[in-house]
């Protein structure tokens, strides 16, 4: 297996800067799970775009891709990966990369994006999203690795903060400056977790709001919403159940403060109907356009299309 990568090099770097554009505000979307495909394709649910899991669809075919193809005909995509592993010490595994590449030029995503994190070590995927030292040591590791990644994909990477329950006591700044230098000194953009957000403050004992009011306001570029496990001594991220109301308030803050930012709902387990998860969805759009009256719904090739 090919892991080694190249650092990138100047001239790119600055082409990949030049090019550099915001993605397109898709509205409000969902996790594409394959327990609604069929609903999906048999109907018009409401739904602006979908985020689809990079990992399913990298394969060289069957039913999975099949179905991606069809609802991409319909919605906008973004590809969301949860092995990119972009913190490890371990070398880039060039060929997941090239693999990613190659489905993003086949169904054009609005962008791609991944968590700020380490899944594995010596060849060993833990299949978890574990957390990094903020220290400048990790830091210049990082910027190093997603300018290798921006490289190889030719377009710039979405990062996600990550729900964590433990610290590192070397840790030399908060995990939203860090964040906000990460982005400053790649050009990529960030995915940011309202829910992650607000587990990791109640784990850690930080004020969530604060992490919202200091992240950069013109690097957002996606919105995450999920529930969580609350175990009232510390909080678990699991995908399985409503967003709280908690949740909900930091997702107004979060509105409040980048404007329209497209916004989608995951659930990973326990996976209700799809008219469920529209029916939270509802809520999502509700919130914002109280918060924004300028969003309105316009119709585009048969579908309800939310925009600015």
């Amino acid at each position: 297996m090919n892991t080694a990568a190249q650092p990138i090099s100047r001239q790119h770097r600055d082409t990949l800067g030049s090019a550099r554009e915001r993605p397109s505000y898709l509205g409000f979307g969902l996790g594409l799970r394959s327990q609604h495909y069929s609903e999906i394709l048999g109907g018009d649910p409401p739904v602006d775009w979908f985020e689809a899991i990079s990992e399913n669809y990298m394969v060289p075919g069957g039913q999975p891709l099949a179905m991606l193809e069809r609802i991409r005909a319909r919605y906008p995509i973004v590809l969301h990966g949860v092995s990119m592993s972009i913190a490890s010490t371990a070398p880039l595994n060039v060929d997941y990369l090239e693999g990613l590449k190659s489905l993003a030029d086949r169904f054009e995503p609005e962008f791609i994006s991944d968590h700020l994190c380490w899944t594995g070590v010596h060849g060993v995927n833990l299949h978890d999203l574990l957390p990094i030292p903020y220290t400048r040591e990790a830091l210049e590791h990082v910027v190093s690795r997603i300018d290798q990644v921006q490289d190889i994909l030719g377009r710039p990477l979405a990062i996600e903060n990550v729900s964590s329950y433990v610290q590192y006591a070397h840790s030399e700044m908060t995990e939203w400056e860090f964040l906000a230098e990460m982005t400053k000194r790649t050009g990529c953009w960030l995915v940011l977790d309202v829910n992650n957000v607000f587990v990791s403050a109640f784990n850690h004992d930080f004020d969530a709001r604060t992490f919202i009011d200091a992240i950069p306001r013109d690097c957002v570029v996606q919105f995450h919403l999920a529930g969580h496990e609350h175990n009232t001594t510390h909080i678990i991220d699991t995908h399985d159940a409503l967003v709280p109301d908690e949740v909900w308030d930091l997702y107004r803050r979060a509105v409040k403060r980048f404007g329209a930012v497209s916004t989608i709902i995951e659930r990973d387990d326990d996976i209700p109907p799809l008219a469920d998860m529209i029916a939270e969805l509802d809520l999502a759009r509700r919130y914002a356009t109280e918060i924004l009256p300028e969003l309105h719904v316009a119709k585009e090739s048969g579908r309800e299309v939310a925009r600015s």
